[in-house]
């Protein structure tokens, strides 16, 4: 297993449509500034390491996707996991929502609406559905 941490962030006083976002080092966050999206440095090394994967396990956006100078980090990711040679599952109803904004519904191999009890499954805990439906 593999955790990428981001090198850059867009970042903005306030998630608006008319924030005054700008691009910094993601361990160089100005006071009073949020980082609210990957920046386009970490869109790159997030998409390099993909590239390489087998399997792809997607479950949450980059950041405030829902806002347009938030939305590239999460669009550059989809992309490159769309892209992927690879087994991609994608969950969670914002990663389905930055999916089909972005227009990649068709490019991934499963997208589920489990987010959070897809990856509590994968860890083995029991889920009540599952629990229920073995007894």
């Amino acid at each position: 297993m593999l955790i990428e941490l981001p090198i850059d962030v867009v970042a903005a006083s306030d998630a608006t449509l008319d924030a005054k976002a700008q691009t910094v080092l993601a361990a160089e966050v100005p006071r009073g500034l949020k980082g609210l999206d990957i920046g386009p440095q970490t869109v790159a090394a997030f998409a390099d390491v993909v590239a390489d994967a087998k399997t792809i396990l997607w479950n949450g956006p980059m950041g405030v996707f829902e806002l347009e100078p938030f939305s590239a980090g999460t669009r550059g990711v989809a992309t490159a996991i769309a892209h992927a040679d690879a087994f991609t599952v994608a969950g969670g109803g914002d990663s389905l929502l930055a999916i089909r904004k972005a227009e990649l519904d068709g490019e991934f191999d499963h997208l589920s609406t489990g987010g959070g009890a897809s990856l509590e499954f994968l860890e083995g805990r029991s889920l009540p559905g599952i629990a229920a439906l073995e007894r």
